[in-house]
């Protein structure tokens, strides 16, 4: 008997602590990991249809998630959408709305684009007044943590001036200036091994930070500025795709002309295939790090990316089909991102909904699942989704803006977007055009649906022109030194010349002895 009450006395404390431990872990509030990719289609994951990439980990943590099939990103290019996402605001109203460092008025002409319209000012960098997501959860006790691109101002709006703690490789630029193996060139991510790569290394970033902070709460935003140009992988990597491309059988053709420029019809790309399997094997390291660390049924994991694919102009990289265009355009092509929230307690998880949402959403959701206050003076153009992700109903009549007021690098037109109630009304500032297209649609923005429903026209056109008017929009102007000669001269000169070009090269890098230079992009530098 002895011996037993022994054994309950070396018990005890055991047990109490277990059950302080699980009572701990009810109350403690949840951690959140937000992944963004840069420049990530709809269709470049296998989980959203694509049979060329291949993407377990994110495949994983889609059938874990509560995917939104209907799921936006606020604009069609990166500073923007990444502005919404920290805001929760529509691009309009934050005033951020192109990439930073794009050129506006005049200046323009500077492009020898030989446009009919100047684009329109924009602001700079992330106005100081805005409260970002990282801002609410520091001031609510959370240690927050930002890795990779930034692009939303220069010194003195960096991560760390928006509530960012911690600050690993985030500053002005929108791209890998050094490319995607060290030397990175980054002067807020010191250089270790060279010939490491940039994604992996952002990765391990955030792992590391997860392993310190296990025992505090934390949101961490891993930014990658993969899948961006320029595109880069290892010979490993392209040898694995480009023999899988031929498995598959290499189409005779690969683009297919739009208004302005060339669209990319096939996925088929090895080089981009590998940067997105890298993307993926880096999913994989900061998901083992919540795992590892026993914090996997206690994070939010955001899963999405900040505009549609790159199917023209940078490296014409992927395909979005069926949707119509890619990044920089207005059609869905340009817009539509992975959606992806993991909330793990949820007891009633919905798989997938067919509910449209936008990045501006993120903000009051993710603050309404950590049970902190939501901030409608800050995140104006957001809803919470918490409703949504507990297989509950709400409404679904909110319209969605989107505004553009420039010209894309890839061939997008300046335009702004209402899509309301099923319909999605596309209004052009270089000639008041308009389109109405019927959503979802299995034309994909291809069937213009405007002359037969004037009355949907004319109503979603003043709910647009309304709120365009409620957040001060500005607006590109005609140029009026506008060439018609030239403007004609260069469109022919793509149809004719760019289009070939870009064939040739499709074709080169799906040879057999193709090899971008000595060390593969410096993936081969590995002593200093």
């Amino acid at each position: 008997m002895f011996q037993h009450f022994k054994v309950l006395i070396l018990l005890i404390p055991f047990l109490f602590f277990n059950c302080k431990k699980e009572a701990i872990s009810k109350h403690r509030k949840p951690n959140v990991l937000f992944i963004l990719v840069d420049d990530l289609g709809y269709h470049d994951l296998a989980v959203t249809g694509s049979t060329f990439y291949e993407t377990p980990n994110i495949n994983k943590l889609a059938t874990q998630s509560t995917q939104f099939m209907q799921g936006y990103a606020a604009s069609r290019v990166c500073s923007p959408s990444r502005a919404s996402i920290l805001t929760g605001k529509f691009t309009a109203r934050h005033g951020i709305t192109d990439w930073i460092g794009a050129k506006t008025g005049e200046n323009w002409r500077k492009r020898n684009r030989f446009d009919k319209m100047l684009p329109a000012n924009y602001v700079q960098s992330l106005a100081k007044e805005e409260v970002t997501i990282a801002e609410t959860f520091q001031k609510n006790n959370y240690t927050t943590f930002f890795a990779g691109k930034w692009h939303l101002g220069n010194k003195g709006s960096y991560p760390e001036d928006h509530g960012f703690d911690i600050n690993k490789g985030g500053y002005h630029r929108g791209g890998p200036s050094a490319g995607f193996f060290a030397p990175f060139n980054n002067p807020k991510l010191k250089d270790n091994q060279k010939g490491e790569n940039l994604t992996i290394r952002l990765a391990k970033e955030t792992a590391e930070f997860i392993h310190q902070q296990k025992d505090s709460t934390f949101f961490a935003f891993l930014s990658f500025y993969a899948v961006h140009a320029p595109i880069q992988t290892t010979e490993t990597k392209w040898n694995k795709y480009r023999d899988k491309a031929e498995r598959l059988g290499i189409a005779n053709s690969g683009f297919k002309m739009e208004r302005v420029l060339p669209v990319r019809q096939v996925q088929d790309n090895p080089i981009y295939a590998g940067l997105v399997a890298t993307v993926d094997d880096a999913v994989g390291i900061v998901l083992k790090a919540l795992k590892d660390n026993n914090l996997d049924k206690n994070t939010i994991v955001v899963f999405t990316s900040d505009n549609g694919g790159v199917a023209s102009g940078d490296n014409y990289a992927t395909s979005n089909l069926p949707l119509r265009g890619g990044k920089g355009y207005q059609w869905e092509g340009g817009i539509r991102a992975p959606f992806f929230m993991k909330v793990p307690w949820l007891k009633n998880k919905v798989n997938a909904l067919d509910f449209p949402v936008i990045s501006t959403d993120f903000y009051p959701t993710l603050l309404d699942l950590a049970n902190i206050p939501l901030q409608p003076e800050q995140h104006k153009d957001g809803i919470s989704l918490k409703p949504l992700l507990e297989g509950k109903e709400i409404d679904n009549n909110r319209p969605l803006f989107w505004h553009y007021p420039h010209y894309g690098n890839q061939g997008g037109e300046p335009s702004s977007i209402i899509q309301q109630n099923g319909w999605k009304l596309i209004h052009y500032w270089e000639d008041n055009r308009q389109e109405l297209y019927r959503l979802p649609s299995t034309e994909h923005d291809k069937l213009n649906v405007s002359q037969k429903h004037p009355t949907i026209v004319k109503q979603l056109s003043s709910t647009l022109f309304s709120w365009l008017k409620e957040v001060n929009a500005k607006y590109p102007k005609k140029d009026k030194t506008f060439d018609s000669i030239q403007h004609h001269k260069r469109r022919l000169n793509i149809k004719n010349n760019k289009w070939k070009s870009l064939e040739k090269n499709r074709l080169k890098v799906l040879s057999k002895d193709f090899k971008p230079n000595e060390n593969w992009w410096k993936s081969k530098i590995t002593k200093d």
